[in-house]
């Protein structure tokens, strides 16, 4: 039988067919790209010409990615 603590860790990765790892890999990639979104946006407001749709596209492509999983 489960502990309250080890479902708080456990219930939403299963709830995406995912175990604890599987979902700590995800979530860490997912969080980088964010990151890296986040930075060309900073490099763009400053620098206009540069990153002009990279900051929307990878943030269309992680919104795409995550609905995807969610209708599996």
């Amino acid at each position: 039988m489960q502990t309250k603590i080890s479902r708080l860790f456990t219930e939403h990765p299963a709830s995406v067919n995912e175990t604890y790892f599987e979902h700590m890999a995800f979530a860490g990639k997912f969080s980088f790209k964010l990151f890296a979104a986040a930075f060309a946006a900073l490099i763009h407001a400053i620098l206009p010409f540069l990153f002009d749709k990279t900051a929307s596209t990878i943030v269309a492509k992680l919104y795409a990615k995550t609905h995807k999983r969610a209708a599996e």
